[in-house]
C-alpha cells in the first residue's frame, strides 16, 4: 500500500487508478480504512489539483459509502475546486458505485455559499454523470450562476443562448434564480447585454421557457429587493420581456406595490409600466399608490406622478375632484418645488383648500422611553455554548454575546471540560480558527479571542499562548481608591485604552480556564447595553466569600456600573470585609471614573505618505472631533480618560462597537471615541457606524459636543441604513428628556457651513423625526443649526428644505425662536426657493 499513497502524494491519478482496479472489495474497504487515517495524519497538507483528483478516484473507488466518501472529500484541506470528475467517474463505474449521486448530494450541502463555485463543478459533473436532479439549496444554485458567469473565460465557449438551451439545470433552477439573494451579481457579463438576462429573454421568446413564470420570477425578485447591483439584470431582463398591457394588468398589484414601496430605480420602472398599460388599470389602485408616491424623496419619480396625475385627471373628468384631492396630497412633499407644483395642479383641477383651525402643540409627542432589555442568562450548557460560538465565528463580535460566550467558558471548562472539548474543537476547525502566538497577537483581539477558544477546546496546545498571557499580566499593578495606579509595562504604551483592557481580559480568563469550580465573571453584563447593576455585582461578590477574584475582572466590572453615589449599599459592600467589597464601596461612594474635560477641536488629515498613496485623497481635508482629558489632579493609567488628538486617517484599529460597553455610564466619553468612525460615515461614505448611535444613546452619564457632534455627523451619513440609525438614537434621546436639540443643530449647522458633511442628507430622517413626534425637539434642532446657514456665504444645498421643515414645526409647536440672518435673506428679495422658503418660516414665525 505503500505504493499507492506514494502516487497519491504526487497526483498520479492514472497509476491509483491502475492500482485499485484489480482489488477486491474486501481488500478495497481495508485500503479505504487506511485513506481515511492516512488523510487525517496529515492534518496540515491541503489537497488541490491532481493530488485532489487522485484522492477523490482512490476515496470512490475505496470508501463503503456515501457519508464517509464526503466526509473525506468535504473536509476543509481538500479543495476540489480544481478536482477533474471525469476519472471519478470511471472509477465508480469500474467499481459499480450506487451511490455517486447521493455522494454529490452531501458536497453540495458543504459548498460555501460565499465561495459557492469552489467545488460546484465537481458536483455538477457527478450529477450529469448519474442522470440526477440538481440540489435547489442557495449555494448550489449561486454556483450554477457563477459557471454561467465563468463560461466566458474559457477557450472558444459555445455562446451562452446555447449553452442554457441544453443546461440539464436549466429547468428545476430556474425558478430559484428568483429566490437566491444576491445572485443577480453573476448574471450580468460586462452589462445588460451580454449575460443571462439577453439569453433568457430569446428563449423565452422561442417558447424553451415559460414566458409567463420568467415575468412572475423577475417581479418576485424586485418585491423581494436585494442590493442595487444585484437587482440591475432583473430590470435589465424585465425591460427585454417588454410587458405588453394585459400582462401589466393582470400583476398590477405586484407593480402597484413596488412603485409605492422598492427602491428609487425599481419604482421609476413600475411606475413608467404601469403608465404604458394606459386603461387596462384601474383608477382606485394607481391613485392610492400616487398618494405614497408623492411622499418620496426621488424627484424624478414624484415629478413623473405629478404628470401622470395630470393626465388622469384630464382622461377621468368625472373624477377630478379626487384626483385633484390626490394632488393636494403633495404637500407633504419635502422638496418645495414639487410641493408647489403639486398644489399648483392640484388648483388647476379645482382642489380648493378648506381652512380649519389648528391648535398649536407646545412639545414632542413621543412614546416614554423603552428601558433596554436585561441581559440573557447564562450559558449553563455545552450545547448551547457551542451553537452561541459557531454563530459568531468570523463576524465582529458584539459585546453581549462575546460576553456571554466567555461568561460560559469560564463556568463551563472548570465544570464540565472533556464534553466541551468533544464538541467546541469540531466547530473551530469548521470555522478554519488558528491560534496565533506572535508577539503581533498580544495585542489583537481577534487573536486573543481565538487563543482563548482554542484553550478551552485543546488545552494541551496551549503553552505558548499560556506564556504570552503571563507576559500579558506579569506586571502587577495595585487596585486602589479609583483604578489601576500604574501600568508600567512599556510595550503597552502604544495601544489603545480598549486593547489595553480587553486583552488583559482575554489573558486573564485564558489562565482561569485552568482553575477549579469557577461561578462566572464578575463583569458579566445585567443588561443587553453592557450595564451592570450595583446590587447584582455587590451579591457576586458576597457570593465568593474569601475566594480572591480577579483583578480586570473587577476592573471591568466597576466600570459597567452606573455613574452615581449609593451609600447604602456602599456599607453594606464594605461589611463583607473583602477587598474586593471595599473596592466597590469606595467606587459607589464617589471614587468612580470621573468625567473628562472635552474641547472641540477641528483636524487635518494625516500626511501623505511615500510612494503611491491612494487613500490620501479619498481622506476629507479636515474633521471636527472631540479630545478628552483628565480632569485636574486625576490620574489616567489606561488612557481611557484621555482621547488625543489624532489627523483624519491616523487611529488605532480597534474594535469601536466594544467601547458603548466598556464604558456604558459614560455617555460623552464613549462618544468622543467614536467620533471618528461616525464622521467616517458621513464624510467618507464608510457604512455600519451609524449603527454604533442607538448604542451610545443606551449609554447613560453626561453627553456634552462629542454626542452633538456624532448625531449631527450621523444624520449626514452616506448610506441610508445610517441615517436611519441617527433618527433612532435621535428619538431615543428625546423621549428620555436627553437630548441636546440646539446642541446637535448648531453642531449640524456649522459642519454643513465648513462643507464637512452634505446637508441634504439630514432633511430625510429629520422629516421622519417630526412624523414620528419629535416636533419641538427637530424646531428647536433647526433653530440653531439655520442661522450659520444663512449668515455665511453661499447657503449649502439642502438649506431651502430646512427652512420649509422649520415653517412646518414652528407653526405647530407655536414657539417663536429669534433666527439671526433669516431678515437679511427675506430682504434680498427675488424668487428663489431659498428667498421664498424663508419668507414662509419668517410668516410663520411672526403668526
Amino acid at each position: 500500500m505503500t505504493e499507492i499513497f506514494r502516487c497519491l502524494a504526487v497526483g498520479d491519478v492514472s497509476a491509483v487508478a491502475a492500482l485499485v482496479h484489480p482489488l477486491d472489495e474486501p481488500a478495497r474497504r481495508a485500503l479505504g480504512d487506511e485513506l481515511v487515517a492516512h488523510v487525517r495524519s496529515r492534518r496540515g497538507n491541503w489537497w488541490s489539483g491532481r493530488e485532489a483528483t487522485a484522492l477523490a478516484v482512490l476515496a470512490v473507488g475505496t470508501l463503503s459509502t456515501a457519508p464517509k466518501t464526503a466526509a473525506l472529500l468535504g473536509r476543509r484541506e481538500v479543495e476540489l475546486g480544481g478536482v477533474d470528475h471525469a476519472p471519478v467517474i470511471a472509477a465508480a463505474r469500474q467499481r459499480g458505485v450506487p451511490w455517486l449521486a447521493d455522494v454529490a448530494y452531501r458536497l453540495a450541502e458543504r459548498l460555501p455559499r460565499s465561495r459557492s463555485w469552489d467545488g460546484w463543478d465537481f458536483v455538477a459533473g457527478l450529477l450529469v454523470a448519474e442522470q440526477a436532479p440538481p440540489p435547489t439549496g442557495d449555494a448550489f444554485v449561486a454556483g450554477w450562476a457563477h459557471s454561467l458567469w465563468m463560461a466566458r473565460y474559457e477557450g472558444r465557449p459555445r455562446p451562452l443562448l446555447d449553452r442554457l438551451r441544453a443546461d440539464p439545470f436549466l429547468d428545476p433552477l430556474l425558478p430559484r434564480l428568483f429566490e437566491v439573494d444576491g445572485i443577480g451579481l453573476d448574471l450580468v457579463f460586462n452589462g445588460a447585454g451580454q449575460g443571462v438576462p439577453p439569453a433568457l429573454a430569446a428563449l423565452a421568446a422561442e417558447g424553451r421557457i415559460d414566458r409567463s413564470a420568467l415575468l412572475d420570477g423577475v417581479l418576485g425578485r424586485l418585491l423581494r429587493g436585494d442590493r442595487p447591483g444585484a437587482l440591475r439584470p432583473f430590470l435589465a431582463l424585465h425591460d427585454l420581456l417588454a410587458p405588453v398591457p394585459a400582462e401589466v394588468a393582470a400583476r398590477s398589484s405586484a407593480y402597484l406595490r413596488l412603485l409605492a414601496d422598492a427602491p428609487g430605480p425599481v419604482a421609476v420602472l413600475a411606475q413608467r409600466t404601469l403608465r404604458e398599460a394606459g386603461g387596462e388599470l384601474e383608477l382606485d389602485a394607481v391613485l392610492d399608490a400616487a398618494r405614497v408616491v408623492l411622499g418620496r424623496p426621488e424627484k424624478a419619480l414624484v415629478r413623473a406622478q405629478l404628470s401622470w396625475l395630470d393626465r388622469l385627471a384630464r382622461q377621468h373628468p368625472q373624477r377630478t375632484a379626487e384626483i385633484a384631492e390626490v394632488l393636494a396630497s403633495g404637500v407633504v412633499q419635502p422638496s418645495g418645488d414639487l410641493r408647489d407644483r403639486a398644489l399648483a395642479l392640484a388648483r388647476r383641477h379645482g382642489h380648493r383648500p378648506v381652512t380649519t383651525a389648528t391648535v398649536a402643540v407646545a412639545g414632542d409627542e413621543l412614546p416614554p422611553p423603552v428601558p433596554p432589555a436585561p441581559a440573557p442568562p447564562p450559558i449553563t450548557d455545552v450545547d448551547e455554548l457551542v451553537e452561541e460560538v459557531a454563530g459568531l465565528l468570523g463576524r465582529q463580535w458584539p459585546t453581549p454575546a462575546l460576553e456571554r460566550v466567555l461568561d460560559g467558558l469560564v463556568r463551563l471548562t472548570t465544570r464540565d471540560r472533556d464534553r466541551l472539548e468533544a464538541a467546541l474543537l469540531p466547530a473551530l476547525r469548521r470555522a478554519e480558527i488558528r491560534g496565533h502566538d506572535g508577539i503581533w497577537a498580544m495585542f489583537n483581539l481577534r487573536a486573543q479571542v481565538n487563543g482563548v477558544l482554542l484553550a478551552a477546546a485543546a488545552p494541551t496546545g496551549a503553552d505558548r499562548r499560556r506564556e504570552q498571557w503571563s507576559r500579558i499580566l506579569g506586571q502587577r499593578a495595585t487596585f486602589k481608591k479609583r483604578l489601576l495606579r500604574r501600568w508600567p509595562s512599556a510595550e503597552w504604551a502604544d495601544q489603545s485604552a480598549l486593547t489595553r483592557i480587553y486583552c488583559a481580559r482575554l489573558a486573564e480568563i485564558g489562565q482561569r480556564l485552568d482553575g477549579s469550580d469557577d461561578p462566572g465573571l464578575l463583569a458579566a453584563p445585567t443588561s443587553v447595553t453592557g450595564a451592570v447593576e450595583p446590587v447584582a455585582l455587590y451579591e457576586r461578590l458576597a457570593a465568593c466569600g474569601d475566594r480572591p477574584v480577579w483583578r480586570w475582572d473587577l476592573t471591568q466590572a466597576l466600570l459597567r456600573l452606573p455613574a452615581g453615589v449609593d451609600d447604602a449599599l456602599a456599607a453594606r459592600a464594605a461589611a463583607l470585609g473583602t477587598p474586593a467589597g471595599d473596592d466597590l464601596a469606595g467606587w459607589l461612594r464617589g471614587g468612580a471614573l470621573p468625567a473628562p474635560v472635552q474641547e472641540v477641536v477641528t483636524i487635518g488629515r494625516r500626511e501623505r505618505r511615500r510612494g503611491f498613496d491612494s487613500g490620501y485623497d479619498h481622506l476629507p481635508e479636515r474633521r471636527t472631533v472631540v479630545t478628552t482629558t483628565p480632569p485636574d489632579g486625576e490620574a489616567d493609567p489606561l488612557g481611557l480618560l484621555t482621547v488625543p488628538v489624532r489627523p483624519v486617517g491616523q487611529g488605532p484599529a480597534d474594535w469601536v462597537d466594544l467601547w458603548p460597553a466598556l464604558l456604558p455610564g459614560h455617555r460623552g466619553l464613549v462618544a468622543a471615541r467614536l467620533l471618528p468612525d461616525v464622521a467616517s460615515a458621513a464624510q467618507e461614505g464608510a457604512e455600519g457606524f451609524g449603527a454604533l448611535l442607538p448604542q451610545l444613546a443606551e449609554c447613560t452619564g453626561v453627553g456634552g459636543p462629542a454626542v452633538d457632534l456624532a448625531l449631527a455627523y450621523g444624520l449626514c451619513a452616506r448610506h441610508e441604513a445610517d441615517r436611519v440609525a441617527a433618527l433612532d438614537a435621535l428619538l431615543m434621546l428625546a423621549a428620555a428628556g436627553e437630548l441636546d436639540a440646539p446642541g446637535v443643530g448648531g453642531r449640524l449647522g456649522a459642519l454643513a457651513a465648513d462643507n464637512q458633511v452634505t446637508l441634504a442628507r439630514a432633511v430625510t430622517p429629520l422629516r421622519d423625526a417630526v412624523a414620528a413626534g419629535a416636533r419641538l425637539s427637530v424646531w428647536r434642532l433647526l433653530a440653531a443649526a439655520l442661522p450659520p446657514l444663512l449668515t455665511g456665504p453661499t447657503s449649502p444645498r439642502g438649506t431651502p428644505d430646512l427652512l420649509a421643515l422649520a415653517a412646518e414645526t414652528a407653526s405647530a409647536t407655536g414657539v417663536r425662536i429669534e433666527l439671526p440672518g433669516l431678515g437679511d435673506v427675506v430682504a434680498r428679495g427675488g424668487s428663489t426657493r431659498l428667498v421664498r422658503e424663508a419668507r414662509r418660516l419668517g410668516t410663520a414665525l411672526a403668526a
